[in-house]
């Protein structure tokens, strides 16, 4: 319940105060095309794990990994059957920014792939990290360190959080420069993280203002609701004139949207939502059903048997609903209306989405 009521002080709440129009730097609502992180992935082992690694019958892929790796070292294993379960076979993840270069350290994380049941106490051993093109652009050695823990006997086991997963802080060691590394080009193209026309519209204007002040000319272009075509002044450095025009404000614009989390009572409205003018009556129908069991004993002696017969109470409670006209010309109101009808968030939801139905809420509305 306490949690209800807090959701409804964020969303509901007296105290108002707009933050929709405050200006952003440029630089926090674009990116630069081509400029992007690449995913990587390897396949390794843990060891030195307190013999909660993998069990090799169970897990043969663990075995063979292991015997290639003994191999590889000069120690010959084909013929014996290995029974260690301080090995696990995982799968290592990581992202490579767009910035690093060769020698670059970035974060891994580990996930088990077997029958392991805790990764605690284990170290990764050497890992190739290769993106979508099959090339290898990173190596990932270390100590992991994991978050959640697992113990138990024979009869109870407890468990929290997730110990078959941990991470390397600085775990991998690039060794190839990113894919799609700054271009030192004369134009390239700024990409809106949420594409909007006037946001377009708004960079492309501030871009220009400034770059007419400072170089003498106008250097950008809206092309599309995503994308800013922009070219670099003479005798300019791309990265110099990425900082300068990085820091520019600018107030993006915020489509009409409501969001509707119905699992945990989560409603998000957006600052340009209004409403229709719209009547709205809202009230609750309660059924109670009690089961009371009651024994029935026979009497002395007689040859009858002791019975448990049901008795039920059932009660309806149902609530006046308040007929309510509801109309938001701006997001202030439209929540100082529906804080007015003093409902729950359920409520709200119920009310937000039949006047959708209706036609009076100019917004998109999102259900999660």
């Amino acid at each position: 319940m306490r949690r209800w009521w807090f959701i409804i002080a964020l969303v509901c709440g007296a105290g108002w105060v707009d933050h929709a129009g405050a200006e952003t730097r440029v630089k926090d609502i674009t990116t630069v095309q081509g400029v992007r992180s690449n995913q990587l992935v390897g396949y390794g082992l843990v060891i030195g794990l307190n013999g909660t690694g993998d069990t090799l019958r169970n897990a043969p892929f663990t075995q063979q990994s292991l015997q290639s790796m003994l191999d590889r070292m000069g120690v010959n294993v084909r013929n014996s059957q290995a029974r260690t379960r301080n090995v696990a076979a995982v799968i290592v993840t990581a992202e490579l920014p767009a910035s690093a270069g060769k020698g670059s350290r970035v974060d891994v994380t580990v996930s088990s792939m077997g029958d392991a049941t805790s990764l605690v106490g284990g170290s990764l051993i050497l890992t190739p990290l290769t993106a979508a093109d099959g090339q290898v652009y990173a190596v990932a050695q270390g100590q992991l360190a994991v978050t959640g823990i697992s113990a138990g006997g024979k009869a109870e086991t407890v468990t929290q959080g997730v110990p078959t997963t941990g991470r390397i802080p600085n775990g991998a060691t690039v060794e190839r420069d990113a894919i799609g590394n700054f271009p030192e080009e004369k134009e390239f193209v700024l990409e809106l993280r949420n594409p909007d026309f006037n946001t377009a519209v708004k960079v492309a204007d501030a871009i220009n203002a400034f770059a007419a002040q400072r170089y003498g000319m106008r250097v950008a272009r809206e092309d599309d609701l995503r994308n800013v075509s922009l070219r670099k002044p003479p005798k300019l450095t791309a990265a110099r004139f990425m900082a300068e025009i990085g820091n520019l404000p600018v107030s993006p614009d915020v489509p009409a949207k409501v969001i509707i989390d119905e699992r945990t009572g989560t409603i998000v409205i957006g600052k340009d939502v209004t409403v229709s003018t719209v009547a709205v009556a809202h009230g609750s129908l309660t059924v109670r059903v009690t089961e009371t069991p009651r024994a029935s004993q026979p009497n002395p002696f007689s040859r009858g048997e002791t019975v448990v017969l049901p008795e039920t109470q059932i009660g309806i409670d149902e609530k006046d609903g308040k007929l309510a006209i509801v109309k938001g010309t701006n997001l202030q109101t439209l929540v100082s209306g529906l804080n007015r009808m003093g409902l729950k968030p359920q409520g709200i939801i119920a009310i937000l989405q039949a006047i959708k139905s209706a036609g009076a809420l100019q917004a998109d509305l999102v259900v999660q």
